[in-house]
């Protein structure tokens, strides 16, 4: 055993995904999960950050802190990694829009530790290709990101060796509904797209180019259908060193290797029997690690109760223990890949890469990534898909084990009544991180930092790589949101289609009793009010998970209604305008980020006072019983929850309200 173990591999990367309420409060979670054996950081950043506001925007008002930490300045980022030496550690930092100035943040405050920026390792996701299609956390138009991705890209290579400057993020993909193949091909159409940008619109010699490859890194989802997802893992490997070497003719196969993180498939997470995730979360984690020739270098896991809410060091603790029993207590590591020769995964493999190939030549017909993201292609297919994995749920075709099956059962003594099974972000920290931005822009020398913004402005104008004065900007005090307002100026802002047609009404035919039984209903309502009733769904809020508000769309337009949605990040007053204009005759509200008591009782106020209070209100998102009774009494008439996965349920309680108020 002992000659065995001399040869064993070495472990992964072991992370957690993390950060909370305040850049103090995360330092503290950081250190002790490094205590606990971490080896390392996952950094979560707030709404407001990764949308380039700061904190003290109105955007942000009830989103500061929920899902990820907030940093606004030099001085947060500076107490993030307090007494965390930044050139021991990796540091995985998932931002997109704004990665350019976050790594700045990172560089100016390893500079300030006294440690030289050719020592940091770590990577910036920067991916900003599945946030038009998944996360919704852009802010510019495809082709100035593009330009910000490849200023990373290129500045990281050349001053920060070992850095990796994009994680091409299938993870959000699979999320929002992708299949294996769509996974596949979206990620690696992604790749192709920063890498042809980046050579077609720079002057970069054929060895520099060769490195920009070898540092491109991915960051994938894992499901639970475990040959498929082994295969998965399998066939982006032999792809991307397909598309390295007869693509980009990259000759070095040490520069074609597929460089990978994980997160399971947080979406495959349930509200009903919670405890079951763990299991679920453990057959995820296997495909990534069990086959030698595909692993992943960094495995990150959610916690059981993410379905619940935001998950508590213990939570976090017991994610960070199953990875190390796997790389520490099993032989998983002392042997060669285990599937080499096996006839199944090989068949799979090659479906899938048949499949995948397929859909990169429809991507390159389009016109390659950009006119396949403005055109809503990408975007239809992934709203697409997502409604069939519903359906399938929703009729029992695809089984989910204590939500369409087996869900009687005991209560959960993990769930206690004290903290409801999750933490819940301090409500001070919201208020102290406002004073905070205040207290910093006062105190800063603020003539220099007018000098430092006016010279970004010029910079960002002429085209030149950005990094250098980002990193001179962050030196000086510029905010997150004094940057990113500069980048709005210079290059706009945009809003991606939605993948739905708004104010469309569909024609679907359909032998489903439900949805007849609703279509009937709404015909009658219909009637009687001599037009069409109209629903408004809305995301208020900076929140960018969409899929849930895209679905109910869906259906709503499926039975009949008008549907009037515009996508994501609106204010409350937006919502409330275009609900009066549109003269809507329900409103539906979708909220994940955790802030839905405070935008909801704002809209619910608003509508009060424009006197349009009798329009009903329903509101979906993940939500605590506690928080749910404080919804209805500002007076929603509904409050759906994960736990309410069957569509066509909440389609009849919406068609029974419109009813009652209407019909």
């Amino acid at each position: 055993m002992s000659e065995m173990n001399k040869n064993k591999d070495k472990p992964w990367m072991i992370r957690t995904y993390a950060g909370h309420s305040s850049a103090m409060d995360s330092n503290k979670l950081y250190r002790e999960n490094l205590k606990k054996g971490q080896t390392g950081l996952s950094v979560a950043f707030d709404l407001p950050t990764q949308t380039g506001y700061d904190s003290d925007h109105i955007l942000s008002k009830g989103e500061v802190g929920k899902v990820g930490v907030p940093i606004s300045h030099i001085g947060n980022m500076q107490t993030l990694f307090n007494k965390i030496p930044l050139d021991q550690m990796n540091t995985s930092m998932t931002i997109n829009a704004p990665a350019p100035w976050l790594l700045a943040l990172y560089i100016a405050t390893a500079e300030k530790q006294g440690v030289d920026k050719k020592h940091l390792s770590g990577t910036t996701q920067n991916d900003i290709t599945k946030e038009y299609l998944s996360r919704g956390t852009y802010i510019f138009p495809p082709e100035p990101s593009l330009k910000l991705t490849t200023d990373v890209i290129k500045y990281t290579t050349s001053e920060i060796p070992k850095w990796n400057p994009i994680n091409i993020c299938s993870y959000h993909l699979q999320e929002a509904g992708a299949t294996p193949e769509q996974e596949l091909s979206f990620a690696l159409a992604t790749a192709i797209g920063v890498l042809e940008y980046l050579y077609n619109s720079e002057k970069i010699d054929k060895l520099l180019f060769e490195k920009i490859v070898g540092r491109i890194s991915f960051f994938v989802n894992s499901g639970m259908r475990f040959v498929t997802e082994t295969a998965k893992m399998a066939c982006f490997t032999e792809l991307w060193d397909e598309i390295c070497r007869e693509r980009f003719k990259i000759s070095n196969s040490k520069y074609r290797r597929f460089r990978y993180g994980m997160q399971v498939n947080s979406l495959g997470l349930t509200e009903l029997q919670p405890e079951n995730n763990v299991y679920r979360i453990l057959i995820q984690m296997l495909p990534v690690v069990i086959a030698k020739n595909s692993r992943a270098r960094a495995v990150q896991l959610p916690a059981w109760n993410e379905a619940l809410g935001l998950p508590r060091p213990w939570d976090q603790q017991w994610s960070l223990r199953l990875q190390q029993i796997m790389a520490y207590e099993t032989d998983l590591l002392e042997f060669s890949d285990i599937f080499e020769g096996s006839k199944v995964l090989k068949d799979k493999i090659k479906l899938l890469k048949k499949l995948a190939n397929d859909e990169l030549k429809k991507i390159d017909k389009i016109g390659g990534l950009v006119e396949a993201i403005e055109n809503g292609y990408l975007k239809s297919k992934l709203v697409e898909s997502q409604t069939k994995r519903q359906k399938n749920i929703e009729k029992g075709h695809q089984k989910v084990v204590g939500v369409n099956c087996f869900s009687g059962g005991e209560n959960s003594p993990l769930i206690n009544e004290k903290d409801g099974g999750f933490m819940k972000v301090n409500d001070k920290a919201e208020k102290q991180q406002i004073e905070n931005v205040k207290k910093w822009k006062s105190q800063r020398n603020n003539k220099k930092a007018l000098e430092c913004l006016s010279k970004l402005k010029r910079v960002a104008s002429s085209g030149e790589n950005i990094m250098r004065v980002s990193v001179e900007c962050a030196h000086h005090g510029i905010t997150t949101g004094e940057w990113s307002n500069v980048m709005r100026e210079v290059f706009g802002e945009y809003r991606a289609p939605t993948g739905i047609v708004s104010s469309h009404i569909s024609n679907t035919k359909t032998n489903e009793s439900d949805l007849e039984e609703n279509q009937n209903e709404i015909n009658k309502i219909s009637l009687k009010l001599k037009r069409r009733p109209k629903m408004l769904v809305g995301k208020p809020g900076l929140d960018g998970h969409s899929n849930g508000a895209e679905q109910i769309a869906v259906r709503a337009r499926d039975i009949g209604l008008e549907v009037v949605y515009d996508g994501i990040r609106s204010t409350p007053e937006q919502l409330v305008v275009a609900a009066i204009e549109e003269g809507v005759h329900i409103i539906g509200l979708s909220i994940l980020s955790g802030s839905h008591v405070h935008l909801v009782k704002v809209i619910m106020n608003l509508l009060k006072k424009n006197n349009y209070h009798k329009i009903p209100v329903v509101v979906g998102g993940i939500i605590p019983p506690i928080d749910e009774k404080k919804l209805i009494s500002f007076g929603v008439k509904a409050v759906f929850t994960p736990k309410d996965f069957r569509i066509e349920e909440i389609m009849k309680q919406i068609t029974v309200i419109i009813k009652k108020q209407y019909g």
